[in-house]
């Protein structure tokens, strides 16, 4: 084996790939860029936002790093699945997962049909499950893995007129503790993350005295960023957290 073909078979081993859905904006835009700066290649997926999801895939390719980016509407099992084994029938070893994706409603309990709990749970909650017990399998194979749940302030407290969200948000919660006790001895971590008020298009149907009045309600006093949860989910899955798993962190300001 000569110098060259040595150096570039390290290359390779080196390489890491993160897998990441709904990443065409907002949060999980900005997990995708901040690992793609890291070094990993990064297997997304979309939905509606088609532009923002090309542009998203040339900025990351100018890191230098690999991009499979997918159209999939998470609410369909067969399109949930094809992006993932798409994924790593490119990539090989998956090393980072984050489950980001997922849609709100504001609406009042009563009004709620069969119809809103079923797009909510199956976005939110089902998608996850799909998407991870096919990395599971994957992680499995490599005996090391790291995996990111994102759910919400509301899952960990509810929120008023957002009773589907918040259980969702909940039982991605229940999921993360109990999948950290089945699969920590196979070295794979398992945590999740709930923002509090981050600044996404998710929240622009709040009026200016709403946004106002959570601010008050936070110690910093200020609104959170998608980049203050890009780098907690950086952090995960870095080497330095080998010891935290299990665990529901909040990026909330200092919520009281």
């Amino acid at each position: 084996m000569t110098k060259k073909s040595f150096c570039s078979k390290i290359n390779i081993m080196k390489e890491k790939t993160l897998l990441i859905t709904g990443a065409s904006k907002g949060i999980g835009a900005e997990c995708a860029r901040l690992f793609a700066k890291n070094g990993y290649n990064v297997a997304f997926c979309y939905n509606k936002s088609k532009l923002e999801a090309e542009n998203l895939e040339k900025e990351l390719l100018s890191y230098g790093v690999k991009v499979f980016c997918v159209k999939a509407d998470l609410s369909k099992s067969d399109e949930t699945k094809n992006f993932v084994n798409e994924s790593i029938k490119i990539f090989k070893k998956i090393d980072v997962l984050i489950n980001n994706a997922g849609i709100s409603l504001k609406k009042l309990f009563i009004d709620c049909d069969e119809k809103d709990y079923s797009k909510i749970f199956d976005i939110n909650f089902k998608s996850i499950v799909i998407t991870t017990q096919l990395v599971l399998k994957n992680m499995l194979n490599y005996k090391e893995g790291k995996i990111i749940n994102i759910s919400s302030l509301w899952g960990e407290i509810g929120g008023s007129c957002e009773a589907l969200y918040s259980a969702s948000k909940s039982a991605i919660i229940g999921l993360t503790k109990a999948l950290s006790k089945e699969y920590g001895l196979m070295n794979i971590n398992i945590n999740a993350i709930t923002p509090g008020f981050i600044q996404t298009d998710m929240n622009n149907n709040l009026t200016l005295d709403e946004i106002n009045s959570f601010k008050e309600t936070t110690s910093l006093n200020r609104l959170g960023t998608p980049n203050d949860v890009a780098e907690l989910a950086l952090f995960l899955a870095n080497e330095k957290s080998s010891y935290i798993t299990g665990q529901i962190i909040g990026v909330n300001g200092g919520i009281f």
